[in-house]
């Protein structure tokens, strides 16, 4: 069947989102003092506003992909349209203009674990969970981190052992983001303690509902509790339910691992990103009459500058991922840049506010960028720490030598015998 033309295909999606949606007000300018001054790096609501939100999203969802916008760019097999990422793009130019029912609650799952199974699946997996994704009846999370193995995922200790045609998985994972919402997730899981620690990974996906999956929320300093640690008690999953193939879990966590800095880098840092945040620092500077200091003038136009240049930098990364080509370093670069932007952000308040940022006095614009500023350290670390960027980096695009582990291979025969090198 031949593909609709892009101005046909932006025709049929403004007549779906005409009788589904309404179109957004005009946005008003900016007046400092005017309406909510909220700003957080984390949506923080409580459990009961949040399925709400969940169910709404789960709606919106299921009835765009019924109208042939859910999976524009997806395989025809697993439920897509099999059209090219254009046709994407000129729907969301569309829904832009629309209300919409925030729709995060998908980012983990359609961002980074769908294309995970697209990639390394069983056509079982594929055939059960691509469509039902994509269509919002299930949602996805990751289960990567483990409180002995963050940045150094490799480390990681929850086992998966086989047992016939099933694997028992026990252990434990932590700042798992939207577990307590989600119905599958994808793990990664030690299956073989004798070899060296990136080659005896494996990943699956498990049902999040299964026997013997305990989900405790993780209060964050931020006082909003959007993670969760996930305890595993043998949980079975079968071996049609593996990612790839055995003990090759490493290259399975590099898919997700990318595209998650993707997602994280293109958001611009959270919160501190957009437009509006920059209209929102300069009349705070004209309020506070500090807008002629010179320092903070060049400190502000340090943050526009940088927060610029990464969103040019985030859509070069985001053309190549669209291009159907595999993310590479400058995703690495988009994550570590966005979260340096952050920092900027939080030292220009604090030079601005200064005790205001951290008493409650009531003012208005004033103790509300504390969420931001609190939420900030957690964005250095999901995703990667800035450390672990700077390494990527360092290696794949400056050439440096990699560092030295004791995951090397030579490093793992020697710990084996007990020798050590010189």
């Amino acid at each position: 069947m031949a593909h609709p033309s892009i101005e046909e295909f932006q025709a049929q999606a403004l007549k779906f989102l005409e009788a589904n949606a309404e179109r957004k007000a005009a946005e008003k300018k900016f007046v400092w003092g005017e309406g909510s001054d909220k700003v957080s790096m984390f949506e923080e609501k409580d459990r009961s506003s949040e399925r709400r939100d969940v169910a709404k999203a789960q709606e919106w969802r299921q009835k765009k992909y019924d109208a042939g916008f859910g999976w524009i760019t997806g395989p025809e097999q697993f439920g897509g349209r099999a059209l090219p990422a254009a046709y994407q793009r000129a729907y969301d130019s569309v829904e832009s203009k629309f209300e919409v029912p925030n729709q995060g609650c998908f980012t983990i799952g359609l961002g980074m674990v769908a294309p995970t199974i697209l990639a390394h699946g069983s056509e079982l997996a594929r055939s059960s969970y691509l469509q039902k994704m994509w269509r919002g009846e299930i949602i996805g999370c990751q289960l990567f981190s483990e409180p002995g193995a963050g940045s150094d995922l490799a480390s990681l200790s929850t086992k998966a052992e086989r047992d016939g045609d099933e694997w028992i998985i026990t252990g434990q994972k932590v700042w798992t983001s939207g577990a307590h919402y989600s119905d599958i997730g994808e793990i990664i899981a030690r299956t073989d303690v004798n070899l060296p620690k990136h080659k005896g990974l494996t990943g699956f996906i498990v049902d999040m509902k299964a026997p013997g999956v305990e989900i405790r929320p993780l209060r964050q300093m931020t006082g909003g509790a959007s993670f969760n640690e996930v305890f595993f008690t043998e949980v079975r999953v079968r071996d049609d339910h593996r990612l790839g193939d055995v003990n090759n879990g490493w290259n399975v966590a590099l898919t997700t691992l990318m595209n998650e800095r993707a997602a994280i880098g293109a958001g611009g840092g959270g919160g501190g990103g957009g437009i509006n945040m920059f209209a929102r620092v300069i009349e705070m500077a004209k309020f506070y009459g500090v807008q002629d200091d010179p320092v903070l003038r060049d400190e502000l136009a340090n943050i526009i500058i940088n927060n610029r240049v990464a969103a040019y930098n985030n859509q070069r990364a985001l053309d190549k991922i669209k291009a159907g080509q595999m993310p590479g370093p400058e995703m690495s670069m988009a994550k570590l840049v966005g979260t340096d932007n952050m920092r900027r952000m939080g030292d220009f308040l604090s030079h601005v506010l200064g005790a205001k940022l951290v008493a409650d006095s009531g003012e208005w614009g004033t103790y509300a960028w504390s969420q931001l500023i609190l939420g900030t350290p957690g964005g250095r670390i999901a995703g990667g720490s800035d450390e672990v960027m700077r390494n990527i980096l360092a290696e794949r695009v400056l050439g440096l030598p990699k560092d030295p582990g004791i995951d090397s291979t030579s490093a793992f025969k020697d710990l084996k015998t007990g020798t050590q090198k010189a």
